[in-house]
C-alpha cells in the first residue's frame, strides 16, 4: 500500500470518530419490516415516509429509528420531539 492510500485511511478513521461533522441534507432507505416495505427519505430537514402511520401523524416507527441511528448527523433535520 502506498503512502497516500495510508493517509487517506488514516484521515478516513479520524473523520468517523467526529460524526458531529457529517450532516445529512438528503438520502433515502429502504426499510424492509415483518409486512412491508417501506422508503423512509429526508429532503432539506423534513421526512418522508411510505408507510400509513407516517402519513396520518408526520412521524413512525422508521423516521424515529433513524434519528436514533444517526443521531447527531441529523443536526438540521426535524425530529419527532419537534413536533
Amino acid at each position: 500500500m502506498d503512502s497516500a492510500m495510508i493517509g487517506k485511511i488514516q484521515k478516513a478513521k479520524e473523520y468517523a470518530e467526529q460524526p458531529e461533522l457529517m450532516q445529512f441534507t438528503s438520502f433515502e432507505v429502504e426499510f424492509r419490516g415483518e409486512n412491508n416495505v417501506h422508503k423512509v427519505s429526508l429532503n432539506n430537514g423534513e421526512w418522508g415516509c411510505t408507510c400509513s402511520f407516517f402519513h396520518s401523524h408526520g412521524y413512525c416507527s422508521h423516521t424515529m429509528a433513524l434519528e436514533r441511528v444517526l443521531d447527531k448527523m441529523l443536526q438540521n433535520a426535524k425530529t419527532v420531539t419537534d413536533q
